[in-house]
């Protein structure tokens, strides 16, 4: 098992700061893994991928209406597209489905993702709309100061899982 790490933390975050703010669950999810891999790229770089970084700065001062493949959410933005009539969202490309985030960030949850996901509506609740808006306030106030505390705790669900799970005589996840 991989564990909970700050990847897992940021989507997690991301796709409760979405659900909050309208979008739907299948939505949230998607925007949630959308963001975590920015960010996991924005630290190391942005090294390879499709050139669409410039793409999407180039695009901050136009009006929506003139890239309707740019999402806005708050003064966030991302690549999306409708896809079955819901939203998806996009990176270098990559469509970042609801069963993708489930894959790379729910899973590494297992049966306590519902209570991390829970743990996460509740913190953002205590924010302010306009903090939920603003893609710097929330990484400032909410996911900086809040992240290495959710990895620990989350990680000690899933431990606390596995160690029942061994107990009980069921085989752990891999």
């Amino acid at each position: 098992m991989a564990g909970i790490n700050r990847f897992c933390v940021m989507a997690t975050l991301q796709a409760a700061r979405a659900h909050l703010l309208g979008l739907k669950l299948e939505e949230a999810y998607s925007w949630g893994l959308n963001k975590a891999i920015f960010y996991a790229a924005a630290k190391r770089g942005f090294k390879g991928g499709s050139g669409r970084t410039s793409e999407l700065k180039a695009t901050e001062n136009r009006p929506p209406e003139a890239r309707p493949d740019v999402f806005r959410l708050g003064d966030d933005i991302a690549f999306g597209e409708v896809r079955g009539g819901r939203m998806v969202f996009t990176i270098g490309g990559k469509v970042q489905s609801e069963a993708e985030f489930k894959r790379q960030v729910a899973s590494r949850f297992g049966e306590k993702f519902s209570a991390a996901w829970r743990d996460a509506l509740d913190l953002l609740r205590n924010y302010d709309r306009d903090t939920l808006l603003s893609q710097n306030a929330f990484y400032r106030d909410v996911y900086k100061p809040n992240r290495d505390s959710l990895v620990e705790k989350w990680s000690g669900l899933v431990d606390a899982q596995v160690k029942k799970e061994k107990t009980a005589g069921r085989p752990s996840r891999p």
